[in-house]
């Protein structure tokens, strides 16, 4: 659904990346105005009172040493499968590391080890498959790691182990199929998780223990069957909660019970015809009132009198229903193809 579109992770500061390097790049042709040029073959550099910005494509030549105040390093579209040795010896105040669309199929151990105040790392569209344990060691202060489009079969986590100030983790796009337990038991001030577009056809039971604060959760994209009872539990402020595009057959009773904030849910495009009495009634109430919509069309619903409560519950909520027109009844024959809604009218 085209208005719920993921939002990208934002940098130290509040800025989100595109919004940093569109200030990056205005910067530069401001700089072009003053007469500055540049070889195809250099980086384009900034220079401020906060740090120098530098950022480089190809055909530009990585650089082998970079400049000891160094706080911004985009290093991207290149047909790397390793990183020069070193790269980052000496900035010890990088604070952003773009390292996305190349071809990188691992990381050394040592490389942050350099950059102890790194705060974005953005690794998306690369050949990853593993990461080495230790990695992170020295990156307490890291809270934006994405990890998106690579090739991750599988996740352990030992890999993660030193991320202590993690506030975004995006691994969406991989080839996931099982998430370890414990995997999260120590990034308490997670507030973005993305695990959309992988093949989780299970969660572990503890995926949200650990987190004290998480806000937006993306499970889109992937073979889930069944939303367990406990599974949102431990995460009673979360406000965006994405299920859409799974498998979804059954949803527990009570799966929603606690979610305090909800703000947006989608169910879309999965395989539910019925979901059980009272599963609504906490949402959608006045302290917690969904204002910015639920979705929970293309899914094949049975409107009989099992789906009474969710009939009941829609009607009183039409005003933030997305996707009204594709949200219709697979059976049975006598309202087949109708719209919930309008069945929901005559049922009152």
């Amino acid at each position: 659904m085209s208005s719920w579109s993921r939002q990208r992770p934002q940098s130290p500061g509040g800025i989100q990346p595109h919004l940093s390097r569109a200030l990056f790049l205005l910067l530069l042709l401001a700089a072009s105005a003053w007469g500055v040029t540049l070889s195809p073959k250099d980086c384009q550099v900034f220079h401020s009172d906060n740090g120098t910005s530098i950022s480089c494509q190809p055909p530009a030549e990585i650089p082998r040493h970079l400049p000891a105040d160094t706080v911004y390093l985009a290093v991207e579209f290149f047909n790397l499968t390793h990183l020069p040795a070193g790269i980052l010896q000496g900035a010890s105040k990088l604070r952003e590391l773009h390292l996305s669309t190349n071809g990188l199929e691992g990381l050394p151990r040592e490389l942050l080890q350099p950059v102890p105040q790194l705060r974005v790392l953005d690794l998306t569209r690369n050949a990853l498959n593993s990461l080495l344990p230790g990695l992170f060691q020295a990156s307490a202060s890291l809270d934006t790691l994405v990890l998106k489009e690579n090739q991750l079969e599988v996740l352990e986590a030992s890999w993660l182990h030193g991320l202590k100030a993690l506030g975004h983790l995006d691994l969406s796009g991989n080839r996931l199929r099982k998430l370890p337990p414990g995997l999260l038991a120590n990034f308490t001030l997670l507030r973005t998780l993305d695990l959309g577009e992988n093949q989780l056809e299970t969660l572990p039971p503890d995926l949200l223990r650990g987190p004290l604060q998480l806000e937006r959760l993306h499970l889109e994209g992937n073979r889930l069957q069944v939303l367990e009872k406990d599974l949102l539990v431990p995460q009673p402020d979360l406000r965006y909660l994405f299920l859409n595009c799974n498998k979804l057959a059954r949803v527990a009773a009570g799966a929603f019970q606690g979610l305090r904030q909800l703000d947006m849910l989608d169910l879309s495009n999965n395989s539910l015809a019925s979901v059980p009495e009272g599963l609504w009634a906490s949402l959608g109430q006045s302290n917690r009132d969904l204002r910015e919509g639920f979705d929970i069309s293309n899914n094949p619903w049975i409107c009989d009198r099992n789906l009474s409560d969710l009939l009941r519950w829609l009607k009183a909520q039409k005003d933030k229903m997305f996707s009204q027109g594709d949200t219709r009844c697979a059976g049975p024959e006598a309202v087949k193809g109708q719209p919930l809604l309008a069945v929901a009218e005559l049922a009152q």
